[in-house]
């Protein structure tokens, strides 16, 4: 599942729209894309599917955005905590839930994380927003990768 990522910038100049645009559609889930620190990735297959099969032509016509995806029925907003954990441990398990993530946004562009980890107080927070279903996943892999740390 090694799919190429895309920035904000890049994906803007693929689809032939403004960097703003791009940022505004992955906000409001018309395009499914995840955000990493302060920058957004957006998945080849995420710019294929809103492209209509592929990303635009050179002349640089715009796509039409496709409709917002129904949404979820119950979506969860959680906090998980982990204490005593060290920077590479943090970021062992950022990165393995942010590809998760992002390996999911074609089917729940709604799923989003958000990792703050404090170096002082070797504590990694992580707000996890998505459906009931996908947020539970997602604590499960954080659970065994802090299970598997020692």
């Amino acid at each position: 599942m090694n799919e190429q990522l895309y920035s904000a910038e890049e994906a803007a100049q693929i689809l032939g729209l403004q960097v703003r645009t791009v940022r505004n559609y992955v906000r409001e889930g018309r395009l499914p894309g995840v955000r990493i620190g302060k920058q957004y990735r957006i998945a080849r297959s995420a710019l294929e599917a809103f492209a209509g099969g592929g990303p635009a032509s050179a002349a640089g016509s715009a796509p039409s955005a496709p409709p917002l995806p129904p949404r979820t029925a119950v979506e969860v907003s959680s906090v998980v905590q982990v204490d005593g954990i060290d920077a590479d441990q943090a970021e062992r398990v950022t990165r393995t839930l942010t590809a998760a993530v992002v390996a999911h946004t074609a089917e729940d562009p709604t799923l989003r994380v958000e990792p703050f980890y404090d170096e002082q107080r070797l504590r990694l927070k992580v707000i996890i927003v998505g459906s009931a279903a996908d947020t539970v996943e997602l604590i499960r892999v954080v659970e065994a990768l802090v299970r598997d740390r020692g």
